[in-house]
């Protein structure tokens, strides 16, 4: 165990000093850090898209559905994407009544902060997760 002379105010008049084991001190300041970081809340909500097309089966909407389910859980927004391509822009309905199901089967988990909208060739849907 080795002790430093280690100059704790070098601002003040006379600059202060003080007798420790330094790496000690470095030590438990790492400690200090590392415990900080532990105490922030990992699961920041965020953002997550879910992207479909009109023509998505319905085992893989199902597929889609329960990965949102998860993210909601986890408290994440979720996003719903129904990208059209070509002639696909004339069955718009259908984009709109597969966003309509979604959000009826996660009613009990999330609801709808911003409803089915066209933008471009896109439709999208956002729900976040209801506060329980």
């Amino acid at each position: 165990m080795g002790l430093d002379l280690v100059e704790v105010a070098p601002t003040s008049d006379p600059p202060v000093c003080r007798i420790m084991d330094y790496g000690k001190w470095q030590y438990q300041q790492k400690r200090k850090l590392r415990e900080s970081h532990k105490k922030t809340p990992k699961n920041v909500t965020t953002l997550k898209e879910i992207r479909l097309r009109p023509e998505t089966d319905k085992h893989d909407l199902e597929i889609k559905q329960k990965h949102a389910r998860e993210f909601l859980a986890k408290g994440h927004k979720v996003q719903f994407t129904v990208f059209f391509r070509g002639r696909q822009m004339l069955h718009k309905d259908r984009g709109y009544q597969i966003l309509k199901d979604l959000a009826e089967s996660l009613d009990e988990l999330a609801k709808v902060e911003r409803s089915s909208k066209m933008t471009g060739r896109r439709m999208t849907l956002l729900v976040v997760p209801r506060a329980s």
